[in-house]
């Protein structure tokens, strides 16, 4: 089984890896998705859920191999403690491991410089500007509900199941029209409104 990391913070918008964490988990995928955070305290989400994580980032083992680094958003990211976070993410830059991120993590990235080489979104440029001040990205920046390039996936706040698709993509778990029908049906339901 390769693993998947989920980084967590307090405050993690538990929604924004929801879908993309239940397909992962499945069994016929060969993937298993992990948590993990700055330290081994339990991370309580915004909608209150408690989550124990399985890895610390001040333990982690840096030879552990991992098939993708998933980023949810929240109210975690613009804390001075969660900013260590840039170790995993320039290991996983350095070592062609891709990365996901969703909402404020996107700002997260912005402002350590992760941003600039490839095509990108957030919750909108001036949004990104504004919490990250050492941005540089702007001529790579796409108003897109999520946008893949290379080993980035990024996506705004409301595009959770956009950002689930092209994780989904990326990794192979589900493929063309298994994939398409897959996002239309959490996208539109069983029944048009």
């Amino acid at each position: 089984m390769k693993e998947v990391l989920i980084f967590i913070t307090d405050g993690f918008a538990d929604w924004e890896a929801s879908y993309v964490s239940a397909e992962l988990n499945k069994q016929e995928t060969q993937y298993k998705v992990k948590t993990i955070a700055i330290n081994e305290e339990p991370k309580i989400s915004m909608g209150g859920l408690t989550v124990l994580p399985d890895y610390s980032l001040k333990t982690y083992s840096f030879e552990t191999t991992f098939a993708m680094l998933i980023i949810p958003g929240g109210t975690g990211w613009r804390k001075e403690e969660n900013q260590c976070a840039k170790i995993l993410v320039d290991f996983c830059f350095r070592n062609g491991i891709p990365v996901a991120a969703i909402c404020d993590a996107t700002t997260f990235l912005g402002n350590n410089g992760f941003l600039e080489n490839n095509k990108h979104t957030g919750n909108s440029l001036p949004y990104l500007k504004e919490g990250a001040p050492n941005y540089r990205g702007d001529e790579k920046y796409i108003d897109a509900q999520s946008v893949s390039d290379g080993n980035l996936i990024t996506a705004n706040g409301t595009a959770t199941l956009e950002f689930s698709k092209d994780i989904l993509e990326k990794l192979e778990v589900l493929e063309s029209d298994k994939l398409n029908d897959w996002y239309l049906l959490f996208k539109k339901g069983y029944f048009q409104a």
